[in-house]
């Protein structure tokens, strides 16, 4: 099977062709002024969905603890509330948090898009930039500087965003393996240095996708971990033979952990609403509800507070440890499972093909939503370790590490200091200020 890359396309047709120009130039530029023709560092950005820090060091992932024991880690890195996929990788690559990136959930809708639902299965939303405009992605930074990005998949890389695509990009396809994935990758370093990416995305859903079906600790999800480890294996031994492996910083995390779920361990609205009250929004282990005009106050007076195996509340009452709820997007009510549990209605639950054994999208502070953070290349202290970090970081440090000013944002480079070489260490900046919500 071919990989179908598209070549990103300026929506300003202006902008377009003056960014081609001092591509051009500055791939000249690089091309005399960097060994072998190679640009300086380029930065590939790897992420393994609901890849564990438990699922390190049990004899799995030979590739990852090599490059764990010789690169520079985080213990862990807590993921931003939801612990969700498209609100945890579109804040990695911008550094807000959902609620202030606007890509709150998997599955959102917005007053000011009436009639519209967007869904991680919605090929049409996902490529619409309505939804992702409120942040800018790292790869368009690298884009306005001059040089290249590509995305080999990566939430939000479908879609026009602020009028440009990556240089490179694929639409989603599960068909298209790990080793296909890896090889188109290299293929793009192998290019002329005028066409060459500095940012590279590589995506990997497969331990996702099966710590879903049957669990995070089924032998079916360990399967999943060994072949993504496989194919880092692939990609490592494919820079190594490029001469890149010391020239280039390779950033490998995930979005979030997974929890176990038992059947049966769901919480029904209905048995507590009247459904015909409120829009239910979501359901899964973070349910919003938008109560129907004048029910709100029926709906809240037995939703709001405490339940058996869920917690409800009005968005403006979230903890203020979930910096959650303050974006249109976020509907009024929300009921947040325990961990091992969803909340979802019967029809909801008869509907599905399959009933879930893992789940994500709890609390960030679980030890199971915990995710990881490894670094290797020449900006990094070989062994380095530090103990906890957030995953806003790291857009600050992908910007750092392209030489590229960052956008505002809500991390903090100061946390991965330690991981960087002395000469590589910026001096400290006063943090950027956030995006206005829009």
């Amino acid at each position: 099977m071919n990989v179908r890359v598209r070549r990103g396309i300026a929506i300003d047709t202006r902008r377009g062709v003056l960014l081609a120009l001092l591509v051009t130039l500055l791939g000249a530029c690089a091309a005399i002024g960097d060994r072998d023709g190679v640009p300086s560092e380029p930065v590939i950005l790897v992420s393994l969905d609901a890849f564990r820090p438990a699922d390190l060091g049990r004899g799995l992932t030979p590739t990852l603890d090599h490059l764990l024991a010789e690169g520079a880690h985080a213990a862990s890195m807590r993921p931003s509330f939801p612990t969700l996929t498209f609100p945890n990788h579109y804040t990695l690559v911008t550094g807000l948090r959902p609620d202030r990136n606007g890509v709150i959930h998997n599955t959102m809708t917005d007053p000011d898009l009436p009639g519209e639902r967007f869904a991680t299965s919605n090929r049409a939303a996902v490529q619409d930039a309505r939804w992702w405009a409120q942040a800018e992605p790292i790869w368009t930074r690298v884009q306005r500087s001059g040089r290249r990005a590509a995305t080999m998949y990566w939430p939000g890389s479908e879609a026009p965003v602020h009028g440009a695509y990556p240089d490179d990009w694929a639409a989603f396809d599960p068909e298209v393996t790990p080793e296909q994935r890896v090889d188109t990758v290299l293929g793009w370093l192998d290019r002329p240095v005028a066409r060459r990416p500095v940012f590279i995305s590589l995506y990997f859903e497969h331990v996702d996708k099966a710590a879903h079906h049957d669990g995070p600790d089924s032998p079916a999800a360990a399967a999943a971990v060994r072949r993504v480890d496989a194919a880092l294996a692939r990609l490592v031994a494919g820079l190594a033979a490029r001469g890149l492996e010391d020239r280039v910083n390779l950033v490998i995390v995930s979005d979030h952990g997974m929890a176990t779920v038992a059947p049966g361990q769901v919480t029904y609205l209905e048995d507590l609403i009247d459904e015909a009250d409120a829009e239910i929004v979501t359901t899964g282990v973070l349910a919003g509800l938008r109560p129907q005009p004048g029910r709100a106050a029926a709906v809240e007076r037995v939703l709001l507070g405490r339940h058996a195996h869920m917690e409800c509340w009005r968005k403006q009452a979230l903890p203020a440890r979930f910096r959650y709820g303050t974006h249109r997007r976020v509907p009024p009510l929300l009921c947040l499972a325990d961990e091992g549990w969803i909340v979802s209605t019967r029809a909801r639950m008869a509907a599905l093909a399959h009933v879930s054994r893992g789940e994500h999208g709890y609390d960030p502070a679980l030890p199971s939503m915990q995710a990881v953070f490894i670094a290797r290349g020449p900006a990094f202290v070989a062994g380095a370790q530090v103990r906890s970090i957030d995953n806003v970081d790291v857009y600050p440090l992908l910007a750092h590490l392209l030489g590229v000013g960052p956008g505002p944002h809500d991390g903090s480079l100061q946390p991965l200091r330690p991981l960087l070489k002395p000469d590589r260490m910026p001096p400290p900046v006063a943090p950027a200020q956030p995006l206005p919500l829009r």
